[in-house]
């Protein structure tokens, strides 16, 4: 692990190469799993007061979801924040392209300028999952078999982790936190590089 600041950080972001490829996992991430998207406090209250600007974003289905469960829900299992799942299936929040690969409505309308909020962070974060504990946060990267061809396409293109999750890891932590990132990248790649 690499301390940073509050940040203790799995050196699997600088070992492991990824890039999402939408082309053969169809967005799979917005369909599989057992629960929604994680969500902090603070975007619970963001999600219903863009919903309006939202919804017509959504499916037909989500916008159901959304209006039976709320804006938000809580994982059953311990209480945590995350986003309302259609049928125990997709994300609430989830469209379909006419190639059946999955869009976030959400950042839809961002790009629409529609609202000024791009997604949840831990959505834009993914594959890194944010733990916060009372005295630390733990960054740690999260291997999900949906994303074998992310992690191929990553091996392909020679673009780690943290490189390809550097705009989220900035809209979360700022330019200071991300240059210190790339410095302990660096120092990392010279000591435990693949040529060591």
């Amino acid at each position: 692990m690499i301390e940073i600041d509050d940040k203790l950080i799995s050196e699997d972001i600088f070992s492991e190469e990824f890039v999402c490829n939408l082309s053969k996992c169809k967005g799979a991430c917005c369909v599989e799993g057992d629960v929604g998207a994680p969500l902090d406090e603070i975007e619970t209250k963001i999600l219903e007061d863009i919903f309006d600007k939202v919804k017509p974003y959504l499916t037909e289905a989500g916008v159901k979801a959304l209006e039976r469960q709320g804006t938000w829900t809580t994982d059953p299992s311990d209480g945590d924040f995350v986003t309302p799942m259609v049928e125990d299936r997709e994300c609430a929040y989830v469209t379909f392209d006419a190639n059946g690969i999955t869009k976030c409505g959400i950042e839809k309308a961002y790009e629409d300028g529609a609202i000024e909020w791009q997604k949840p962070i831990s959505c834009h974060l993914y594959p890194i999952r944010a733990t916060v504990y009372r005295t630390f946060t733990a960054l740690n990267y999260h291997e999900w078999p949906i994303c074998n061809d992310a992690c191929i396409l990553g091996r392909e293109l020679k673009v780690p982790v943290y490189k390809f999750l550097k705009t989220p890891l900035i809209r979360k932590y700022g330019e200071d936190f991300y240059q210190s990132l790339t410095d302990a990248a660096i120092e990392w790649k010279k000591e435990f590089g693949p040529n060591k």
